[in-house]
């Protein structure tokens, strides 16, 4: 299963979609307090819909509690930001890692990032732009891993309601 880890996240909006992207893919969210709103949001539920009930989500004080609760986080963990030297498509992700997306105000802090080099990725874009929509880069990340392990447990083909192919 694949970890989305969300450090300090400020729009409810922003978490509730990434919270149905990660209950769409079968993958677990961490969320890293302090947050700007709480679970109970009426914009977070909104966001998303009916499946927030399904999501595997847990909640942590800071990022040395989430540390110590997933201690092979350290080891297997992308953290995705637009200083990163690397494309987020330039690694391998493994089945069970944790790819970690910062506060939409700021990203994530240097003081993590610095000993994060090779494990640190971007989503390329043009210059003139500081940053994508969190829940975008959330979902383009998340689906580039998926991808890599052929999609494994999620329904690839489609059928039409009324009518036949």
């Amino acid at each position: 299963m694949i970890n989305i880890v969300l450090l300090e996240p400020e729009m409810p909006a922003n978490t509730g979609n990434i919270g149905r992207t990660c209950c769409a893919v079968g993958a677990k969210l961490h969320l890293i307090e302090p947050m700007g709103f709480r679970v109970n949001d009426k914009m977070l539920k909104r966001a998303g819909l009916d499946y927030w009930n399904d999501l595997d989500v847990e909640i942590y004080d800071c990022y040395s509690d989430f540390l110590e609760k997933n201690p092979l986080a350290a080891k297997k963990m992308y953290m995705a930001t637009t200083k990163a030297k690397k494309d987020y498509t330039d690694v391998s992700y493994e089945p069970d890692c944790y790819i970690m997306f910062g506060k939409e105000s700021a990203g994530i802090p240097e003081e993590i990032l610095v000993d994060s080099r090779e494990t640190a990725i971007r989503i390329p874009m043009n210059q003139n732009i500081r940053s994508l929509n969190l829940s975008n880069s959330v979902a383009i990340v998340l689906y580039e891993a998926l991808r890599q392990s052929g999609f494994a447990g999620l329904q690839l083909k489609g059928n039409l309601h009324h009518l036949n192919w």
